[in-house]
């Protein structure tokens, strides 16, 4: 079935569709470029644009070539002194130029650099983790506002009044109409009555009565015309929606680096950190990101030395959450920090840490954070023998007694990328408030 091709211009910000077209026909490659960057990157540089390298078979399309080695051509080459007509001649390859030997001839093309969106390097880290549109949204959280004073407005709520620039407003306008004040008025009147008490009254004393009581009409006609307070001067406390200030956050990512965590344990920690990590850059503008890694001894590292570093040992949890409580005491308050939690280990511990760690999570940790989510790894094989059923290591059965207790702790298996899923599905369901609440006191 023939394929056409429109190479028609789009008009101005009409390109979506040969964009995805593009992105349909180098999917795979394109994937397999996104976990690279993802798994060798930063856990912060997820979320942005992406520029992914394609080879050149990747974004060719087909075209009709001449055959280099069939066909006939007649060519009209002017200043020709060395062949003749009969003459067989090398056709030119098809990607034309010299025969490509030695260094500085011929001619090659760069793999091309495509940009990916942020929303388009989500789909493709998503798609095999089988996140559906639905989580995906969820991501996405609504700002809350709250009004902030700009100025005044001459229209508004009667609670809104502003009653000093209201009289201000008074004041300047019964200046300007030159509205007769009280005392004015009451002078006049008391000029009036004293002259009234009077018992000599002349023609005269009788004029200038009528005269005096002519002005007082008129001062208070004029009172009565010019109002102490026209709607013209009331002004309102004006409000515009101001965007919240995030509270900060700070993740903590604990995990296991003993011998019995592999890369293939590393790239499912890496991958739930990375979802954790997107979770709440979306709710919060400023977030920190603290890296504890622990053997049996526990300590702050940075991304790389977290998910590269070649050390291994012996297995002691309860150092991780240890440290983790001294840097919260230390940088992070949790009257004006959320603090969340993951932890990723392959559930081995020392004899009797198990406990200890329940310990401190019960009567420390959990009160300080915000979320604590713990993931263990398991092989693949042991996918069905302790999927659906509580039994399992020493540090699992250890945290169902946390999980029973606390609405903010969640805990899962996983043992491949499709098993994240779960997680978040836990993650992103809203907690009930007031059980929350209850629980931490």
């Amino acid at each position: 079935m023939p394929n056409f091709i429109d190479r028609r211009l789009n008009p101005k910000d009409k390109s979506l569709g040969n964009r995805r077209r593009f992105l349909k026909r180098a999917r795979e490659e394109l994937k397999r470029t996104i976990k690279e960057q993802i798994k060798a990157g930063k856990i912060a540089d997820v979320d942005a644009e992406h520029r992914v390298p394609m080879p050149e078979r990747g974004v060719g399309e087909p075209s009709f070539q001449p055959s280099p080695g069939t066909g006939e051509r007649q060519y009209v080459l002017p200043g020709n002194q060395e062949f003749t007509p009969g003459d067989r001649l090398p056709k030119p390859s098809a990607r034309g130029g010299a025969s490509g030997k030695g260094a500085g001839t011929g001619e090659s093309e760069d793999d091309f650099q495509f940009v990916l969106s942020r929303d388009e390097v989500l789909d493709l880290f998503f798609e095999d983790l089988e996140l559906p549109d639905m989580v995906k949204l969820n991501l996405k959280e609504s700002v809350a506002f709250k009004p902030r004073r700009a100025g005044f407005a001459t229209s508004g709520s009667p609670t809104n009044i502003n009653v000093g620039r209201t009289m201000r407003n008074s004041y300047g306008r019964r200046i300007a109409l030159r509205r007769p004040s009280r005392a004015d008025v009451a002078a006049v009147a008391d000029e009036i009555a004293k002259l009234e008490a009077e018992s000599n009254a002349s023609g005269a004393h009788h004029k200038r009565i009528e005269a005096l009581r002519e002005e007082l009409d008129k001062l208070e006609r004029r009172r009565r015309r010019i109002a102490y307070v026209d709607p013209v001067d009331i002004r309102f406390n004006r409000f515009e929606p101001q965007p919240l200030p995030n509270a900060s956050a700070v993740m903590f990512c604990l995990m296991d680096v003993s011998a019995s965590m592999g890369e293939r344990e590393k790239d499912l920690a890496k991958r739930f950190f990375v979802l954790l990590h997107l979770f709440l850059k979306r709710r919060y503008k400023r977030i920190d990101i603290v890296f504890i890694r622990h053997t049996d001894e526990a300590g702050e590292v940075d991304e790389n030395t977290f998910f590269y570093s070649k050390q291994s040992g012996g297995t002691v949890v309860s150092t991780a959450i240890e440290e983790m409580l001294r840097i919260i005491e230390e940088r992070y308050p949790a009257r004006e920090w959320n603090i969340y939690a993951a932890q990723a280990s392959d559930g081995e511990n020392s004899a009797g840490d198990s406990d200890l760690c329940v310990s401190l999570l019960h009567r420390e940790v959990m009160r300080l954070c915000q979320y604590y989510a713990y993931v263990e790894i398991i092989d693949e094989r042991e996918t069905e023998i302790f999927g659906t059923t509580d039994n399992g290591t020493s540090l699992w059965r250890a945290y169902r007694t946390v999980d029973s207790e606390w609405s903010n702790f969640q805990m899962t298996r996983i043992a491949r990328p499709s098993d994240i899923y779960p997680v978040f599905r836990k993650l992103f369901a809203r907690q009930p408030t007031m059980q929350l609440r209850t629980e931490r006191r």
